[in-house]
């Protein structure tokens, strides 16, 4: 597994909280928070647009 430096959790409406974390290599990832162990990767630029749309209310159904 890759060194994953994890951000402070992100929760909306206190039931959904997930986490976006970095590698060295510049790979990105998000997982549930309290499951990092289990984890979607993909591009910086594909993550940031996904956050960007949930917190923006735009995809909060896939929380």
């Amino acid at each position: 597994m890759p060194e994953i430096l994890w951000e402070d959790p992100y929760c909306a409406e206190a039931s959904a909280c997930f986490r976006i974390g970095t590698d060295a290599v510049g790979n990105a990832y998000i997982a549930v928070s309290g499951a990092e162990d289990r984890y979607l990767t993909d591009s910086r630029d594909a993550l940031r647009a996904l956050i960007r749309d949930i917190k923006a209310g735009k995809a909060d159904h896939l929380l």
